[in-house]
């Protein structure tokens, strides 16, 4: 998150309102509900970790035990178990 100047980037009239709130501190604007983005979206570490999962899921099935699976993709039992029983 970078900050930005607001006189820089809002009207004057919007500034001054502003000011009549707080002046020289700083604000967090929310993005919008609708725009928001899904923890790992942006960055596409979402997608990798989708895709690893789905290749564990495929070599459980071709017969590769949980305890191999576990120490291939460095993962503890639980959450290969998890990531197995995933609907």
């Amino acid at each position: 998150m970078k900050y930005k100047n607001a006189q820089l980037i809002l009207p004057d009239a919007l500034v001054k309102e502003l000011q009549s709130y707080v002046q020289g501190e700083y604000i967090y604007v929310p993005v919008e509900q609708e725009q928001q983005k899904r923890w790992g979206e942006v960055s596409g570490y979402r997608k990798e970790l989708e895709q690893r999962n789905q290749k564990i899921k495929q070599e459980y099935q071709s017969g590769i035990s949980i305890n191999c699976l576990a120490e291939k993709y460095c993962l503890s039992l639980y959450a290969v178990r998890k990531i197995i029983y995933q609907k």
